[in-house]
């Protein structure tokens, strides 16, 4: 016989009969007291049911890759993975290919041959264009992004276009799509990874669409571009430059922020038409709008061709990127064994279903005025994948009205729900918020604490770097102890608030009053969890974030779970113990939506911090794992909101501290004993070894630097390398692009390795009066260098103009008035093998003066000039550098030779 829950007038007053019956009394405690208690073998097994699946998704969605495809089986209209893993062997075979190097010639003769082998065996049905494009002189000023502020001037970079398009097509050369990658590395990797695999695929996609381009009714442009790595000049020259750039109506960009794994859509749109049509062609969709949130954030400081296609052209479309072994990222490691076996054929498939969808299209934008004006918030898209086989797509007007509709209906509930419990559920509401507030802050501070120790007990403040799993021990463990902590806190104060208006209410003994206000408290912690997750998705939708879904999705299946299994309509009805049933449709969806994301997405930061100090010693040591714990408390205390409610109740809740104290103090002193190396030779330290020759002072300087963009001092290394390195933050260098605030310097080196003809030289030839204020003639020789940076005072300067060769003379500045908060303008130059080396620039004086001395005191120019070799000194020292280390190389990180100069402010 089912047992009938007691309400609360089963526990009013007793009457004098019932004052004799004290063994019913006695049943119904027994009775409540039984169910209260909730097994503690129950919960753990919860836990790692959950645990299990959560990595089980993130295996399935980021891990389950298609078998290659030989060419053989693919056929002539199929993609490869073996036939374009020859292409990424023959590119990383030449090494290190930055621009204006011989390497980088050979590469692009490399891929001229293989497209040209296209163009010859392509259906007769099908024309061929290919051209062999080399840019003029050039500059590209971006408004957002890592390049904000800065002029990235370019000449003499090459690139080869291929345009595939029906023959009896007529419109077709006039509606393209862009397929582009770039060629160049930087000059520390042979860049299997970034990007010769994207390379690879293209030409593999260009030999497979050149046998079905007669069916097309648009035309794909591939262009295989130089002089991404330093500054996006491959793709503005070519949008700026190319005849082709005006008929393209679509872009899509492939990149690598590491090596393999699956390339996922990470950013698109404006216009939501083309993530529309991938998710339906795609064989395997993969794309999360959280990568997109952040990258535009500037959360992830990089930049891709994509930035220029969208702000410089005005194009729609879709940026893709490998993000698998992030910590490989420009640095030696970078490697073609990294690559997991289908990685390509991935990437490959998708594009080509993609490809062959778009270019058949009778409803491709036929013009950018109707792009531009696709391009309102409301018309964007909101896009997410499913395990990797579906895509989720709808646009950015209906997520509004969603988000807005459950916000509206949440809010009533809640109102209606307080305003029938009167003054105690308000009170109780407000203490389900505290516990959100405590468990957050427990949470960080546990996390953060760790970060803070590591660089006590450790020779670096990331010791888990090559292992990342151990930050389970280190983070994950202090961040569920910490909301463990925050939600008990706020549980005490709930239980006992209703246990004193239960008393006042009812006459029960003391236990059954306080087993009454436990399962009251136990609903309240629960419950917590909409709360948190409406205030998130309140917060997205004011701010249009593309990853409100994820609020959605973790508020709506819980919520709907409650109502169906735990709510009721009677407010005489005593509360009962959340059932497991709701639980597990609590998580469900949450866990097949978002575990997967939030796994890789830690799993990319952590692997960031190998390059996380972009100016070397101008952070705290701790800073970036503090960040790291900071993300893993604020994913946990989101995500184990609903799981932690039922600990209370149960007798887990001492064994689980018990276990996550272990486990954190058993991982401590793991990292404090140094048996798992905080560096590999395959996940190496990010560090740079430049011969410095400073002649900006009276005296000309020269000395070899080392320095890192990885946390931690250099004592280590350089004790290992013993060339009389001293290290510390007083051995600044201003290498003008940045400023390295710690550094290891060397005593005066020998002048070897380089010649005087090699000096560059800033010299005034002509300074007069104008009519509107004094102009400043200056000539700069960079001594033979295509890559240079320059900062201009523009505190003393209006505008100026760069003039290369005898009549071409550009305008960079003017009007613009852009410069860092010092009050610099930072010019970039990077050119080819044919590229001037000499400049002449006009600098027009303001006719305010400074009145800040310091300012005053400072230079008007300051340059660093680049050369791509290896003097005997810096050979020396890579020779004795620790396997663990790498170089790693970046836009404005200087070559293993640089030369610093400087021009004196003339009055």
């Amino acid at each position: 016989m089912r047992k009938r829950h007691p309400k609360a007038s089963d526990l009013s007053e007793p009457s004098s009969s019932q004052e004799s019956d004290v063994s019913d009394s006695d049943a119904l405690d027994k009775e409540v007291q039984a169910d209260v208690k909730r097994s503690g073998k129950v919960w753990f097994s919860v836990l790692i049911l959950v645990i299990y699946f959560s990595w089980a998704v993130y295996s399935y969605q980021h891990g389950n890759l298609p078998k290659p495809l030989t060419s053989k089986q693919a056929g002539k209209r199929g993609f490869s993975e073996i036939e374009a893993m020859k292409h990424v062997k023959a590119l990383t075979q030449f090494g290190p290919h930055p621009v204006s190097s011989d390497a980088l010639v050979h590469a692009l003769e490399y891929v001229l041959a293989e497209v040209e082998k296209v163009k010859e065996t392509a259906h007769w049905e099908v024309d061929v264009n290919v051209d062999l494009f080399e840019s003029k002189f050039g500059v590209n000023r971006l408004v957002g992004g890592l390049f904000k502020g800065k002029s990235l001037v370019y000449s003499d970079i090459s690139h080869i276009v291929l345009r595939i398009l029906p023959k009896y097509e007529s419109d077709a050369g006039d509606n393209a799509i862009l397929v582009s990658s770039h060629i160049d590395t930087v000059f520390t990797t042979g860049g299997a990874g970034d990007c010769s695999s994207c390379v690879a695929v293209m030409l593999e996609l260009a030999r497979s669409v050149s046998q079905s381009a007669h069916g097309f009714k648009n035309s794909i442009i591939f262009l295989f571009n130089t002089g991404e790595e330093e500054g996006l000049n491959g793709a503005h020259s070519f949008i700026t430059q190319h005849p082709w750039s005006s008929t393209i109506r679509l872009a899509i960009d492939l990149e690598a922020m590491g090596a393999g794994g699956k390339s996922s859509v990470f950013q698109a749109g404006p216009s939501p038409w083309a993530v529309e049509n991938f998710a339906l062609a795609a064989k395997y969709p993969s794309g999360q709008i959280i990568g997109q949130d952040l990258f535009t954030s500037g959360v992830i400081k990089s930049a891709t061709d994509f930035q220029v296609y969208k702000e410089v052209a005005g194009l729609s479309g879709l940026d893709f990127a490998f993000a698998d072994n992030t910590a490989v990222y420009h640095t030696k490691n970078d490697k073609i064994e990294l690559i997991k076996p289908g990685s390509l054929q991935h990437l490959g498939e998708n594009m080509l279903a993609f490809l062959l969808r778009v270019a058949s299209s009778s409803t491709l934008p036929k013009d950018k005025s109707l792009q531009k004006e696709e391009k309102s918030d409301l018309d964007a898209a909101v896009y997410f994948d499913i395990l990797g086989k579906y895509m989720i797509v709808y646009r950015q007007s209906f997520a509004t009205m969603l988000y807005v509709s459950v916000i509206m209906q949440s809010i009533l509930i809640w109102v209606m729900s307080v305003f029938m419990g009167g003054v105690p559920a308000v009170v109780s509401l407000i203490l389900s918020c505290l516990s959100i507030i405590l468990s957050w802050i427990f949470a960080v501070a546990f996390s953060v604490a760790i970060a803070f120790i590591l660089p006590w007990i450790s020779s670096t403040p990331v010791p888990y770097a090559s292992n990342p799993w151990m930050v389970v021990g280190l983070f994950v463990s202090p961040a569920v102890l910490g909301s463990i902590s925050g939600q008990h806190v706020a549980f005490i104060f709930l239980r006992k608030k209703s246990s004193n208006r239960n008393s006042n209410k009812m006459q029960v003994s003391p236990r059954l009053r306080d087993n009454l206000a436990r399962l009251e408290a136990e609903r309240w912690l629960f419950k917590a969890g909409f709360i948190q997750w409406l205030v998130l998705l309140a917060f997205g939708t004011y701010y249009k974030l593309g990853s409100t879904y994820l609020a959605l999705v973790w508020l709506v299946p819980p919520a709907f779970a409650y109502g169906l299994l735990e709510a009721t309509l009677s407010p005489i009805r005593l509360p009962k113990p959340l059932k497991l049933a709701t639980l597990f449709i609590s998580l469900a969806v949450p866990i097949l939506v978002s575990s997967g994301s939030f796994i890789q997405l830690t799993g990319t930061m952590i692997g960031m911090l190998i390059r996380f100090d972009s100016t070397p010693g101008g952070t705290p040591e701790w800073l970036g794992s503090a960040l790291i714990a900071a993300i893993i408390a604020t994913f946990i205390s989101l995500t184990m909101v609903y799981l932690l409610a039922y600990i209370h109740l149960s007798g887990a809740k001492t064994s689980l501290v018990t276990a996550l104290c272990i486990i954190t103090a058993l991982s401590l002193a793991l990292v404090a004993s140094g048996v798992f190396p905080a560096f590999t030779e395959d996940t190496a330290r990010a560090v740079n070894v430049v011969h410095v020759v400073d002649t900006s002072g009276q005296d000309q300087v020269a000395y070899t630097s080392l320095f890192s963009n990885t946390p931690g001092n250099l004592n280590k290394e350089a004790e290992q390398i013993k060339e009389g390195f001293k290290c510390g933050r007083e051995n600044k260098i201003d290498f003008v692009s940045f400023e390295a605030q710690y550094s290891c310097v060397t005593k005066k080196d020998a002048e070897i390795g380089w010649d005087k003809h090699n000096i560059p030289v800033l010299r005034v030839i002509n300074d007069k009066e104008r009519d509107e204020g004094r102009v400043t003639v200056v000539s700069m020789d960079t001594g033979g260098s295509s890559r240079w940076t320059l900062r201009i005072d523009m505190e003393k300067i209006e505008d100026f103009t760069m003039q290369v060769g005898e009549d071409e003379e550009l305008m960079i500045a003017r009007g613009e008035k852009s410069s860092n908060a010092e009050g610099w303008h930072q010019i970039q130059f990077a050119g080819g093998k044919k590229a001037s080396t000499s400049f002449v620039l006009k600098l027009y004086k303001k006719k305010e003066e400074v009145s800040d001395e310091k300012k005053k005191q400072r230079p008007l120019l300051k340059l660093r000039t680049d050369f791509n070799r290896l003097t005997p000194q810096v050979q020396r020292i890579l020779e004795r550098l620790p396997p663990y280390c790498s170089l790693f190389g970046k836009s404005t990180s200087p070559f293993t030779l640089a030369f610093l100069a400087s021009l004196p402010c003339t009055k």
